[in-house]
């Protein structure tokens, strides 16, 4: 059974300077061993404006790889850089892994980043830059705006469009790409709302509760490197039939 408070416990911490602002990048990991060193250091380079630092936290949900001793080899050779890494002793699913992140979030601004490499890190201070000049509360980084992205299978593009659709309709939204991994929030914001979700169901849940908090969510474009269901690409169609039913679940829920 799954116990965020074994895990929070068990966490491996490192530093953190002392900034204006602080980004935290929660990074849910399983089975990403191919991709992960690579990831982590996209992460650690990346320079961001308006005074910010960064604290880096990889949960890890229970990965059966090498995952683990790539996130701690690359901890190790990294000992100035803001680091958490917490591990779940269960598979508990990728909303889960957000939720024990976002309890060792101690920054003033909070991304979620796949380790997928799908998305580019140096995306980031572009997401934070907006949040931090316009004094916003949240911003998500729409695949579609950026027309050179490519997209691997047409499903998953007419999927992500179809979710869009729906949030659109039910909570007034005007997006063109839901599902994204970059949502950025105020910390703050975020952390007051009770979130419930333990698989990818992370992304319909935030975007409906955000919505009905009253807040539109402005969109700016990312780039995109979509992979493969070879390379291990863990999304499936029916993922996308139960985020349209959570968007449907909590318009019509106090």
């Amino acid at each position: 059974m799954y116990n965020m408070k074994n895990a929070i416990e068990n966490v491996i911490e490192q530093p953190l300077r002392e900034f204006e602002k602080v980004l935290s990048i929660i990074i849910p990991v399983y089975n990403e061993e191919s991709t992960l060193e690579c990831l982590l250091k996209k992460v650690i380079h990346v320079k961001l404006t308006n005074g910010a630092g960064k604290e880096i936290i990889i949960v890890n949900d229970c990965s059966r790889d090498k995952s683990e001793a790539i996130a701690k080899y690359v901890i190790g050779k990294h000992p100035d850089v803001a680091i958490k890494y917490a591990r779940h002793e269960v598979n508990s699913g990728k909303g889960m892994a957000i939720r024990t992140g976002l309890q060792l979030v101690t920054g003033d601004y909070v991304v979620i980043q796949d380790a997928d490499l799908e998305c580019d890190p140096l995306d980031l201070d572009f997401l934070l830059s907006y949040l931090i000049t316009c004094e916003k509360k949240v911003v998500y980084g729409s695949r579609f705006l950026e027309r050179k992205n490519k997209h691997s299978y047409l499903g998953f593009y007419l999927g992500g469009r179809l979710v869009s659709f729906f949030a659109n309709i039910l909570y007034g939204q005007r997006l063109t790409d839901e599902p994204t991994c970059y949502k950025m929030f105020d910390t703050g914001l975020l952390k007051s709302i009770p979130l419930q979700c333990t698989g990818f169901e992370f992304c319909p849940e935030v975007t409906a509760k955000v919505s009905k908090l009253g807040y539109k969510i402005k969109e700016l474009p990312i780039h995109y490197y979509p992979r493969s269901i070879k390379d291990g690409k863990k999304l499936k169609w029916h993922d996308g039939i139960k985020a349209i039913w959570t968007l449907l679940k909590y318009r019509f829920i106090k």
